[in-house]
């Protein structure tokens, strides 16, 4: 089963916590600092899940593309957006996605690009990103650290209840390929019989080197402009969870 197709019923429940009013304002402010140019004034957002953060940029003006995998979390985007809202909804692969036409950033939060666990798929990603931005256009996206992986999830496990659902994750860190692996239970109340339905799934994150990410960015033909810790314009340390990365379309 794909990632995410059963849990996303739940999906927001269990992410109410995850920052995304402060990403979008972070998001805004690297857009600043780096020159972001409105030639198209659209962003395509890859791994846009239930739409949490495609439907704030809209609601700041731009243009969207949110793009996800999963048609179950595409589904839950369509179904809380306002109808105001200039956002459109793409079922694809991102390591095959196709637009229209250019658009002035990509953005991919809440490390899905973790997702894309071999380093084939993941340049082929950074190479379709660079084809479609326009002159000068921004790639801004984050990951999580090895350092969270190996430190903070671990070989852990984790659990938690809401009053119409229940998870438990089981987590576990493979040091020589840098995979994370987390197996997860999703127990979600039926509103008409009242009982509850077990979903199970696999999820797989890689660990990247902060030095491999920018060579993969320069080998698809985008300039490596920054890389932050999260929420900051500091230099990341030996102990940063996640990180935002910041590239550039090259001037031809």
């Amino acid at each position: 089963m794909s990632a995410y197709e059963s849990f996303a019923e739940v999906y927001d429940t269990f992410m109410e916590d995850t920052p995304y009013d402060r990403w979008t304002e972070y998001l805004k402010e690297i857009f600043k600092k780096h020159d972001l140019v409105n030639n198209t004034n659209i962003i395509a957002e890859l791994g846009c899940g239930t739409g949490n953060m495609t439907q704030r940029l809209a609601q700041n003006g731009f243009d969207m593309i949110g793009i996800d995998i999963s048609e179950s979390m595409l589904a839950k985007a369509r179904e809380k957006t306002d109808s105001g809202l200039n956002i459109l909804y793409l079922n694809q692969d991102m390591r095959e996605f196709e637009l229209y036409g250019t658009v002035d950033a990509v953005v991919s939060l809440c490390d899905s690009i973790n997702y894309i666990t071999e380093e084939e798929d993941l340049l082929s990603v950074f190479r379709l990103v660079n084809n479609y931005l326009e002159p000068k256009g921004l790639f801004v996206f984050d990951i999580n650290t090895i350092y969270k992986f190996r430190e903070i999830l671990g070989c852990n496990s984790f659990c938690e209840t809401t009053e119409d659902s229940a998870y438990t994750w089981e987590n576990y860190y493979d040091e020589e390929e840098n995979i994370n692996e987390f197996y997860t239970n999703f127990f979600i109340k039926d509103e008409n019989t009242g009982l509850y339905t077990r979903h199970e799934e696999f999820h797989y994150e890689k660990g990247y080197e902060i030095d491999r990410i920018k060579e993969l960015l320069e080998k698809a033909g985008l300039k490596f402009e920054a890389v932050y810790e999260e929420l900051t314009f500091h230099k990341p340390t030996q102990r940063s969870q996640r990180v935002f990365f910041v590239a550039r379309e090259k001037e031809k």
